[in-house]
C-alpha cells in the first residue's frame, strides 16, 4: 500500500473522530446524528445534479448500502441509549477490521497476507486499550449486543461499498448518490423527532450538518482509497478512528488516562506500518 493510500484512510480516520466528538457533546445524540445525515443529503444533492450516473450494476451496491447504513444509525442509537459511548464505540469499531477481511476474503476473493492479519490483530488491540478503563467497569448485554450489531452493519456496508464504488466506473459519482440517499435516514429521525426539531438552537443545527459533511468527507476518502488497496486493510486503517478521537476526548474533553491513549496510539502506530509494508 503506497504512502500516499496510506495518509487518505487517516485522513478520513481522524475527520471520522472528529464528527464523533461532536455527537459525543451532544444532549440529543439521536436528533444530532439525524442531523449529521442531512448533512450528507444537502451536498450528495447537489453534486447528482451535477455529476454524470454511475453505472447501472453499481446501483444495487447503494441501495443495499443505504439499507445497511439505515440499519446502522438505528443500531448506534440504539447502543448509546443503553451504554456510554467510551464502552459502545470501541467494541463496535473493534470487531469491524477482522470482519471486513472476512467479508473481503468470502465476497470479493481478496487474500490478506499473514503480516497484513498481524496488523489488524494489533489495531483491533489497540482500539480495545484505547477504552479500557471504559470496558472493564462492565458492560450490559443490551449496549453489548446493539455495539456488536453496530460493528456487523460497518462490515457489511464497507465490503457493500468496496465493491459497489470499483464497478461504478466513477468514484464521485458513486459517493454523490451515496450521500444524497441518507436522505432516508435523515428523514426518519425527522420524523421521529419533528416536536424536538422546531426547538432546536441554531447552534445545534450547524454542529450537526458541519458533522455530516465532514462525515461525508471522510466516507469519500475511503471510497477513493477502496479503488486501490484491499478492503480488509482499508478497514482496518479506517478504524484508528478510535484512537484519533481517544486523543481528542483526552486534549480537548480531559478524558481518560494520557499513558494508556498513547499506548493505543503507538500500537496503532505498529499495525499500520504492518498492513502498509504487506499490501
Amino acid at each position: 500500500m503506497t504512502p500516499f493510500v496510506i495518509a487518505i484512510i487517516l485522513s478520513a480516520a481522524l475527520l471520522h473522530a472528529v464528527w464523533n466528538a461532536i455527537v459525543k457533546t451532544a444532549a440529543d445524540r439521536t436528533t444530532t446524528l439525524g442531523l449529521v445525515a442531512l448533512g450528507h443529503v444537502i451536498p450528495g444533492a447537489v453534486m447528482v445534479l451535477l455529476l454524470p450516473l454511475p453505472s447501472a450494476e453499481s446501483f444495487v451496491y447503494i441501495l443495499l448500502s443505504t439499507v445497511v447504513h439505515f440499519g446502522y444509525f438505528f443500531m448506534l442509537g440504539q447502543a448509546y441509549r443503553h451504554g456510554d459511548l467510551s464502552v459502545v464505540y470501541p467494541i463496535a469499531r473493534g470487531i469491524v477490521p477482522a470482519l471486513v477481511g472476512l467479508w473481503a476474503l468470502l465476497f470479493a476473493g481478496e487474500w490478506l497476507p499473514l503480516q497484513a492479519w498481524g496488523g489488524i490483530a494489533v489495531i483491533a488491540v489497540a482500539i480495545q486499550l484505547s477504552s479500557w478503563k471504559a470496558l472493564r467497569s462492565g458492560v450490559g448485554r443490551a449496549a453489548l449486543g446493539f455495539a456488536a450489531g453496530t460493528g456487523l452493519c460497518i462490515s457489511v456496508y464497507s465490503v457493500v461499498d468496496g465493491i459497489g464504488v470499483r464497478l461504478s466506473g466513477n468514484t464521485l459519482s458513486y459517493w454523490a448518490w451515496g450521500a444524497f440517499l441518507h436522505l432516508f435516514i435523515a428523514g426518519f429521525v425527522g420524523w421521529r423527532k419533528r416536536d424536538t426539531l422546531t426547538r432546536l438552537p441554531a447552534r445545534v443545527w450547524l454542529l450537526g450538518l458541519a458533522g455530516g459533511m465532514v462525515s461525508m468527507t471522510a466516507y469519500g476518502l475511503v471510497l477513493f482509497a477502496k479503488n486501490f488497496a484491499p478492503l480488509g486493510a482499508v478497514s482496518a486503517l479506517r478504524e484508528t478512528s478510535v484512537i484519533f478521537a481517544a486523543l481528542i476526548g483526552f486534549v480537548f474533553l480531559k478524558e481518560g488516562n494520557w499513558m494508556r491513549r498513547l499506548g493505543a496510539a503507538v500500537l496503532v502506530a505498529l499495525g499500520v506500518a504492518l498492513i502498509g509494508l504487506a499490501v
